[in-house]
């Protein structure tokens, strides 16, 4: 551990931590201590979860920061459970209470229901929420006991299961697009039923690929800073891994060294347009590059070589 008295020494390194975010943090303090764990210089997170949500949280360090956003775009996979009967302020167990009502739902009725949420669907985002209004995010807008109309966004529900219903919490598994609330899901979920409901918990099981059996929790992050920090950064994915997406093309060394220079590739094959991996002949990964409609490769977003 870093001696206390002693400045702290950053360092450039490199990866994905795939962290399995503890409860009562938010997203920010996880990513926090995650940095101090690496000395990392740099660090940002791809999708925030609330303190009452646990489960896997992409943390970038170093380069990896660069491509963060394609992760914040991907699918993402939940378990959750919506308290049936109660209705709070912010749709989840941090608000206060709003009303109660009795709960004479069945299994069938649940099961009759879940379907109507499947594919593209109209969500409003929530007041308590990091979208902003006039400059200003929804939920200090929420504190202060102010309500602003909020649009609706189009969003995707890929699948959507029960896991349990014991006639007072449902459990549900779902699987979603960029941009979905679990706790707006729930509270619709509650109002189609006519009992009213909110999020009493969620777990966040996948982001893309990576899945909650990879991530790593603070306590293992921490026992093996504790033991050797080649045995933390060992653990690191690499940069690349938030682009597997993407196909991946291998440039010889001059078209590398163009790619890094900032001028095109003329590609001799005939090549779909879109976004792909460059990795040079010697194995290194370079970045994102990008095919235009006339067959031409330029950067998109590069990683510092020269470090």
């Amino acid at each position: 551990m870093q001696a206390t008295g002693k400045p702290r020494i950053y360092r450039d390194i490199d990866g994905i931590v795939l962290l399995d975010k503890p409860l009562g943090l938010s997203s920010n303090q996880a990513l926090q201590q995650v940095r101090r764990l690496f000395n990392a210089r740099k660090a940002g997170h791809c999708g925030s979860l609330d303190p009452l949500a646990t489960g896997v949280l992409p943390i970038c360090l170093g380069e990896a920061t660069k491509f963060s956003s394609y992760l914040l775009t991907a699918n993402k996979r939940y378990r959750a459970s919506c308290r049936l009967g109660i209705t709070t302020t912010s749709g989840d167990a941090e608000g206060e209470i709003i009303e109660s009502a009795a709960v004479q739902i069945d299994v069938a009725q649940v099961e009759q229901l879940l379907p109507q949420f499947v594919g593209e669907i109209e969500q409003v985002p929530p007041m308590y929420s990091a979208l902003k209004h006039q400059g200003k995010r929804l939920y200090q807008l929420a504190r202060e006991g102010k309500q602003v109309e909020r649009a609706p966004r189009r969003i995707t529900i890929h699948q959507l299961t029960m896991l349990g219903f014991d006639g007072q919490t449902l459990e549900i598994d779902v699987s979603c697009s960029k941009g979905t609330y679990i706790r707006t899901l729930a509270e619709d979920i509650g109002r189609q039923l006519g009992c009213g409901a909110h999020l009493s918990a969620l777990h966040r099981s996948s982001v893309d690929k990576f899945d909650e059996a990879n991530a790593f929790s603070m306590e293992q992050l921490e026992h093996l800073q504790a033991q050797a920090m080649r045995q933390l950064d060992a653990i690191l994915l690499p940069v690349g891994a938030a682009l597997e997406q993407f196909p991946e093309i291998i440039l010889n060394v001059a078209d590398s060294l163009d790619i890094r220079q900032g001028r095109r590739v003329g590609l001799t094959a005939t090549a779909e347009p879109g976004l792909r991996r460059l990795r040079s002949s010697a194995g290194v990964f370079l970045g994102l590059g990008e095919i235009s409609a006339s067959g031409e490769l330029s950067a998109k977003r590069l990683m510092n070589t020269a470090r």
